[in-house]
């Protein structure tokens, strides 16, 4: 019951802390969130892409809640981070978070570069799906 990894034999591991695919069973209820974005309660935006992406994550974990779900239904998510100069230490601080986060549980992930965001001082943004 509930969310489980797909590891078929055969297959390279993924990449990084990720599953290639996960299976949802016996799940009643689907939360699927919009892409969101690293702003604080109080509106402002880290300076920061790791504390940005904790934002991020700060926020996915309130819509969890309300949603009376938490990280360990999150089934996948995709990761929008802006290319900059210091990419691979942005993805690095990205991953590193998500990887904190989720602790042992992993969920199907898809990571991309784009050149922009909505707002220009947005450097990351997560969507999710997460079932129980």
């Amino acid at each position: 019951m509930g969310i489980s990894e797909i590891a078929p034999p055969g297959m390279a591991p993924p990449a990084a802390r990720y599953a290639h695919a996960t299976l949802s069973s016996d799940t009643s209820r689907t939360l699927r969130t919009s892409g969101v974005v690293p702003i604080a309660p109080d509106g402002t935006v880290p300076g920061d892409i790791g504390e940005q992406a904790r934002a991020v994550w700060r926020n996915l974990g309130l819509l969890l809640a309300e949603a009376d779900m938490s990280l360990v239904d999150v089934a996948s998510i995709v990761t929008y981070v802006v290319a900059g100069p210091a990419l691979a230490d942005d993805l690095a601080a990205v991953m590193a978070v998500r990887d904190e986060v989720f602790a042992e549980h992993r969920a199907a992930s898809t990571l991309v570069t784009v050149p922009a965001l909505a707002r220009p001082e947005w450097r990351v943004e997560i969507s999710l799906v997460a079932c129980r």
